[in-house]
């Protein structure tokens, strides 16, 4: 045996598990959902709000998040480990048991309840756990394996986060935080079909009906262009139901010029523009958008 071979050391097995439980929250997602929370949050306080609130409001939403995706890949793993890209999730390869992946969803979703109710508004922690029942019962239990329109009615879950923000600023919501929510329900649509476009043959194989499963690639196409449309329409009604300055509204408007702009070539040319090329972008959007936002509000107080 060589020198080499006898220092080698397995690695650390609490690191893997702890590494196997945060996997289960996806936290690429978190990270989205917490890009639309502070920007809200901002307008709502015409300023930036205390950082106390800011990181209890950040701290309640990931739990929560958290859950809710824990609890989906509980739901979920039977056809996850059908398709490729989720091949790999502990609850699919035996790392994790269900029943303590169920349990360690529903821990966090409470806590998320708790903590966000004793540091924020209860306000702010009824619609994070309103977010959280939604993502799980009507998105994963009830749509997803049942109807192409899935996304359309089940993203309305990742729509929250907006209206938690500002909840837990003013301890209610109002026209300009629906408008917000409005932003992100509109803008799910074409970038997770943009993804599934994708991922076809996946949903085949685990038998659900995303929109290329059931009507096909074209259709499919057809609606990621005109939910486009409507959602720069929506981004450009923040304006007057927000009372918010040019940074956002120039932002929006060339943004939006570009996500019409990608939708239409992914529709006219579907053998040169490769649909991943439009879910890249529809994440940029989404950050720059909420960005400007952000600046904007930073600079209404």
């Amino acid at each position: 045996m060589s020198s080499l071979e006898a220092v080698a050391v397995p690695r650390p097995q609490v690191l893997d598990t702890l590494r196997n439980y945060l996997s289960l929250t996806k936290p690429r997602v978190i990270v989205l959902l917490l890009i639309t929370t502070v920007p809200a949050m901002m307008v709502a306080e015409r300023g930036w709000p205390s950082g106390w609130l800011v990181l209890a409001t950040l701290i309640g939403g990931s739990l929560s998040a958290g859950g809710a995706n824990a609890i989906n890949c509980w739901y979920d793993r039977d056809i996850d480990g059908v398709m490729r890209r989720t091949r790999s999730r502990p609850l699919v390869t035996g790392a994790i048991e269900p029943a303590r992946a169920l349990a360690f969803g529903i821990i966090l979703g409470a806590a998320a309840f708790a903590w966000l109710w004793a540091t924020t508004t209860l306000m702010a922690a009824a619609l994070s756990l309103a977010a959280l029942l939604f993502y799980v019962f009507v998105y994963t239990i009830w749509l997803k394996r049942r109807t192409p329109q899935n996304i359309v009615i089940g993203g309305a879950a990742g729509a929250f986060p907006p209206m938690v923000g500002w909840a837990a600023v003013t301890g209610d919501v109002s026209l300009a935080s629906l408008t917000m929510f409005a932003i992100i329900f509109m803008w799910t649509p074409p970038h997770f079909w943009a993804l599934s476009l994708r991922l076809k043959d996946d949903y085949t194989d685990a038998g659900v009906p995303m929109l290329p499963v059931a009507r096909g690639p074209a259709a499919t196409r057809v609606q990621i262009l005109i939910y486009s449309i409507v959602l720069v329409v929506v981004t450009l009604a923040l304006v007057p139901a927000a009372d918010i300055g040019w940074i956002y509204a120039v932002t929006a408007a060339v943004l939006g010029a570009g996500f019409i702009w990608s939708a239409f070539r992914l529709w006219r040319f579907p053998a040169d523009v490769p649909p991943m090329r439009l879910y890249k972008f529809s994440l940029l959007y989404l950050a720059l958008l909420f960005v400007a936002m952000g600046v904007d509000g930073a600079l209404l107080g």
